[in-house]
C-alpha cells in the first residue's frame, strides 16, 4: 500500500504521513457500477482514490438523483469528509464510474492529522475548495443552462473521466444522472448528432469535437 500511496500522493504528502496512512488504512478494489457509499450510511472511513473514477450523486426531493461531480485519481470527496467529521448520515451516493482502487482512512485519524501535518490540512482544504467549485458549476448548469448544454457538458466530463471519445452508456443512465427523462435525452442526443457534435452507435456515443 505504501508504494501505491507514494505513486499517487508522494508529491502531496510527506513520507511520515504516507507511512501513517499505510499503517492504519484499508485498500479496496471496486468495479464499474459498485455503490461505494449510499444515502443514509454512517461513514466510518474517508476514501483516497488511487485509481479509477467515481461519480457523486445527491438525492433530490422527489427521490430522484442529481449528478454533483466526478472524483478521479488523487481526489477525495469533500461531502464524505464532512459526514465523517460531523458523524452524520451520508447525503450522497458514490457510484463507481470505472473499475478502480481506493484507500479507506479511519475517521479518528483525520482530525489528528489536521493538527499534525500541514500537507494533510492543505489537502483537505483544497479538496473542499475544488468540490465546492464543482458543486457551484452543477448549480449553474441547473439554473442557467439549457438541457442540451447540460447534456453536452455531461458527455465531455464522461469522455475526460474515461479518457476516450467513445462513451459507453445508455440513454436511461444519462437521464438518471441529469435528473430528466429518457425521452428528452434521446431527443437531444439526436439533435446533437444532426448538428455534427456526436455520433450515435448501438451501445455508445462518440464525441466528434
Amino acid at each position: 500500500m505504501k508504494e501505491l500511496l507514494q505513486q499517487t500522493y508522494g508529491f502531496v504528502f510527506e513520507e511520515k504521513l504516507i507511512e501513517e496512512i499505510a499503517a492504519v488504512s484499508l485498500l479496496r478494489d471496486f468495479n464499474e457500477g459498485d455503490i461505494l457509499i449510499d444515502f443514509g450510511d454512517y461513514i466510518k472511513k474517508m476514501p483516497l482514490l488511487i485509481e479509477g473514477a467515481i461519480k457523486i450523486l445527491r438525492e433530490d426531493f422527489d427521490e430522484g438523483e442529481l449528478l454533483l461531480y466526478f472524483i478521479e485519481k488523487g481526489d477525495t470527496c469533500a461531502m464524505t469528509m464532512a459526514c465523517c467529521m460531523g458523524e452524520t448520515k451520508s447525503e450522497i451516493r458514490a457510484v463507481a464510474e470505472t473499475k478502480g482502487m481506493v484507500i479507506m482512512i479511519p475517521v479518528y485519524k483525520m482530525e489528528e492529522w489536521l493538527g499534525k501535518y500541514k500537507s494533510w490540512r492543505n489537502y483537505v482544504f483544497n479538496s473542499y475548495n475544488n468540490r465546492l467549485k464543482e458543486m457551484l458549476n452543477a448549480i449553474d448548469n441547473l439554473a442557467f443552462m439549457n438541457m442540451d448544454e447540460r447534456l453536452m457538458n455531461y458527455l465531455n466530463d464522461k469522455s475526460n473521466i474515461n479518457h476516450s471519445k467513445e462513451i459507453h452508456t445508455t440513454h436511461q443512465e444519462i437521464a438518471y444522472d441529469l435528473h430528466t427523462s429518457r425521452v428528452v435525452v434521446s431527443r437531444l442526443l439526436k439533435a446533437l448528432e444532426n448538428d455534427g457534435r456526436i455520433k450515435l452507435h448501438r451501445a455508445s456515443i462518440e464525441l466528434l469535437n
